[in-house]
């Protein structure tokens, strides 16, 4: 009978050591996976409108194309992905020479709506337009747009 008890309670020690193993790999596997690097993303642009005005959010209410000369005109230009520091510009020009109307840039850092605008209190000339938007120097892209 001694020899049953020792048995009896040599198993529930073993019993007791796989339950308690069972319990820290799970922990080891919880804490490995909380403590994974988060997925860097690429900063870019990945879509820039045109627009006579923006929300709150920075983006374009109404696409538009064609603008009266008294209109101020917008371009939003939104980003995904994070960077420590980025610049994004806007450069705008009119007709086929390319004359510079304005040229701006703004700080960036992360995922964003930057709005960049023009406005002219005597009237824009009626004709061809262009705004160039770049990152960090380099063009991303071009719409053209008139002034009627």
């Amino acid at each position: 009978m001694r020899l049953m008890k020792i048995s009896a309670r040599m198993m529930l020690i073993g019993l007791a050591m796989i339950a308690v193993a069972g319990c820290s790999k799970k922990t080891a596997e919880q804490t490995t996976t909380e403590t994974a690097p988060p997925v860097a993303t690429e900063f870019k642009v990945v879509d820039f409108q045109l627009g006579k005005s923006v929300d709150a959010d920075k983006r374009v209410v109404m696409v538009a194309n064609e603008f009266s000369p008294s209109d101020t005109i917008f371009v939003s230009v939104a980003t995904e992905g994070a960077t420590p520091t980025a610049t994004l510009g806007a450069k705008w020009t009119f007709g086929p020479e390319g004359q510079l109307i304005n040229e701006m840039t703004e700080a960036v850092t992360g995922a964003a709506n930057t709005e960049f605008h023009i406005s002219n209190p005597d009237g824009f000339p009626a004709g061809t337009y262009k705004v160039e938007i770049t990152l960090d120097g380099a063009t991303v892209g071009t719409k053209e747009f008139q002034v009627k």
